[in-house]
């Protein structure tokens, strides 16, 4: 249906190329999910395919596609600003393919997707993260595209939903190409993966299409890694072995030239000859050498660590009781909550509930204990950054060459290349950037971290790594979250937020 070859993309800043020689064909019922490290280049090939002309500011590009006469849907990652003083209804509307006659169906989305009626009169800014991106897939469903590319469809959705929109991918009869931070709905709809890769320190790009589900192209991947690391560890073993074997020879023959008496002209030549035998072998062994199987290079090898925790004891943190705040200009009320300076827990609820709202509410409550030092990690990472900051300076208090070697050290733990160090934060992915707010949380070593949607736009191949060095943080983490996974592996006590108040419950 889509025919991709040879196609090559590399950006201007930096001539880094990010896909070489892709070559792709997009079949009928194909669920692709494009999967890799943050600034891969994941959703510049998805903008590629769906209109070379938004990648051309910051990228070029050679190769050739077909797209045929296809009608394309694309969801973008984030929602462009120049759409949040929009109404709902006007930003519906705002599509030639989309007109008032439409307007029966636009009603039976908004209940299918548990919206408000009303909610087409409010302001796009005055959404929750997760209301925009249903009214952004009510939008892109409404033109009835015969192939869907979806950027991040699952980011802040509530888990309703999340379940939804698994159902829809598989049981819909259309290709979907789809990028996700979901590890569970990776598993539960994609049958083509396609992975792309930085390596060598980001110098070189790689590609790997497989057309298998998600589950096992990890399994796959886990022991042909095993594999190749086994073989590539026993042929220098091996190597290591009859090297030492030869020293030994050429010392022995090296003696025995230095005491060999001149009478003996015969006997120093078979040692000279034995020499430039010896010699010809370690060309032999050299040679062998490059044609040594490679170790694979990953790139999940991420490191990240929290410090040792300065409270000691276990104290209460927060307490809320009867609780009161206003979300849509509604109050919520029965807000009970007790969190000890060990624990961790997540705020579920459906979107627009006030799960942010209450986030901030207690940020704001634990910001007032002096004694505790609290970090707090938004939806929205543009709220607390300024877009023109270089990256590196983001993290530093001052500009101490000690705590600039120190910042730079973690950041390279993280993947970041000397140059992302350098560039403007509004250069940086999505992922980079949540990467950044982590390493903030990690260098002031807080006491309490509040996080919302903290493994959003990361990689589903380093989420694992996120989700273990959370589970071993030792202070408090209060969290809002749809991620199933870091749900179940993180997380202590779950709590769940409703239009009648917050609730502990058991998943």
């Amino acid at each position: 249906m889509i025919f991709l070859k040879n196609m090559t993309i590399w950006q201007k800043v930096n001539d880094r190329c990010l896909v070489k020689d892709f070559n792709f064909i997009l079949n009928k019922n194909n669920k692709v999910a494009i999967i890799g490290e943050e600034g891969n280049g994941k959703s510049t090939l998805l903008k590629l395919i769906y209109d070379e002309r938004l990648i051309l500011d910051y990228c070029e590009y050679r190769g050739s596609f077909d797209k045929g006469n296809y009608k394309l849907g694309y969801l973008e990652q984030m929602l462009d600003e120049k759409w949040l003083d929009y109404q709902v209804i006007d930003y519906i509307l705002a599509d030639d393919f989309i007109d008032f006659q439409m307007m029966g169906e636009f009603k039976k989305l908004l209940q299918q997707f548990k919206l408000k009626s009303k909610i087409d009169q409010q302001l796009m800014r005055s959404l929750s993260g997760g209301e925009i991106v249903k009214i952004q897939l009510i939008k892109l469903l409404l033109a009835n595209p015969d192939i869907l590319l979806l950027d991040e469809p699952t980011n802040d959705l509530d888990i309703e939903t999340l379940e939804w929109l698994e159902n829809f991918i598989v049981e819909i009869e259309k290709p979907v190409i789809f990028i996700s931070h979901d590890e569970t709905l990776l598993e539960k709809t994609a049958n083509v993966i396609v992975h792309l890769e930085q390596i060598k320190k980001k110098n070189e790009c790689r590609h790997i299409v497989e057309k298998i589900d998600y589950q096992s192209y990890i399994d796959q991947r886990i022991k042909m890694i095993e594999k190749t690391t086994q073989i590539a560890k026993k042929q220098r073993e091996v190597q290591k072995k009859k090297k030492r074997k030869l020293q030994q020879i050429y010392e022995k023959v090296e003696h025995q030239q230095e005491t060999i008496s001149r009478k003996d002209p015969h006997g120093a030549k078979l040692l000279k000859k034995k020499i430039k035998s010896l010699k010809a072998q370690e060309k032999r062994f050299a040679k062998e050498e490059s044609e040594f199987l490679d170790f694979y290079e990953t790139e999940e090898a991420i490191k990240l660590w929290f410090a040792q925790q300065p409270i000691k004891s276990n104290r209460l943190i927060l307490k809320l009781e009867q609780a009161n705040f206003l979300v849509h200009n509604k109050e919520i009320q029965k807000i009970k909550l007790e969190v000890n300076s060990f624990e961790k827990i997540v705020i579920i609820g459906e979107n627009g509930v006030g799960k942010t709202t209450l986030l901030k509410y207690c940020y704001e409550k634990i910001k007032e204990n002096s004694y505790i030092k609290v970090g707090y990690m938004p939806q929205n990472y543009t709220e607390l950054m300024d877009k023109e900051e270089i990256a590196f300076k983001f993290l530093t208090k001052s500009l101490d060459n000690k705590e600039i070697t120190k910042v730079r050290t973690l950041m390279g733990c993280l993947k970041f290349t000397s140059d992302e160090m350098e560039a403007k934060i509004s250069e940086l992915s999505g992922g980079q950037k949540a990467k950044l707010y982590l390493l903030k949380l990690v260098i002031n070593e807080y006491d309490v971290i509040l996080l919302d949607e903290p493994t959003r736009n990361l990689s589903p191949l380093s989420n694992p790594i996120i989700r273990e060095v959370l589970k071993n943080y030792k202070g408090a983490i209060i969290s809002v979250s749809h991620d199933r996974k870091y749900i179940a592996d993180v997380v202590e006590k779950v709590y769940k937020l409703t239009n009648q108040g917050l609730e502990i419950i058991n998943l």
